[in-house]
């Protein structure tokens, strides 16, 4: 057990068990690694998506399945391949996870209109129905990683990303 968290401080006043696992994380507040974007981000999305799992599990669903779910549901029928691209995952991710949602028959697997060779992903019924609760769990998640900031900051966060990533 970590000694932060051992039977006398998890016994201790809430004020006291705060300020030690607390104080020891913003120790490091100053430090050049706090002001990296890449452990910034990368921390952001470690909490988020742990957060966002753990709101996902009694659906059987992890953070990259969603991905593809709401892919599949969104209307755009990406091909296989335009989805890894767009997940930034390998193909065979694409395929292990495309394998699991349509065995559970969330999504299925049609021929390509704009190539024949190709497969597009389209959402079931029951993946409409399945993606409509993920996604507000996944709100949810999001909600209460970003509770820190204003409706306008979050959405000036987005508008950023979305410029670094697209």
């Amino acid at each position: 057990m970590p000694p932060s968290t051992t039977a006398a401080s998890a016994a201790a006043p809430s004020s006291t068990k705060s300020a030690t696992s607390e104080g020891s994380e913003e120790r490091f507040l100053h430090s050049p690694l706090a002001r990296e974007v890449a452990f910034l981000t990368a921390r952001a999305r470690g909490r988020g998506n742990a957060l966002a799992n753990q709101l996902l599990a009694d659906l059987d669903l992890k953070v990259r399945h969603f991905s593809v779910l709401a892919m599949a549901c969104s209307g755009t029928n990406p091909s296989q391949r335009e989805l890894g691209g767009f997940l930034d995952l390998d193909p065979s991710q694409v395929v292990a996870l495309v394998d699991v949602l349509e065995g559970r028959g969330v999504i299925r697997r049609e021929p390509d209109p704009r190539d024949r060779r190709s497969k597009i992903l389209v959402a079931t019924e029951a993946g409409q129905e399945l993606y409509a609760q993920a996604a507000r769990r996944t709100r949810e998640a999001e909600d209460q990683t970003l509770k820190k900031l204003s409706s306008a900051e979050r959405d000036q966060l987005r508008e950023l990303l979305a410029r670094i990533v697209f």
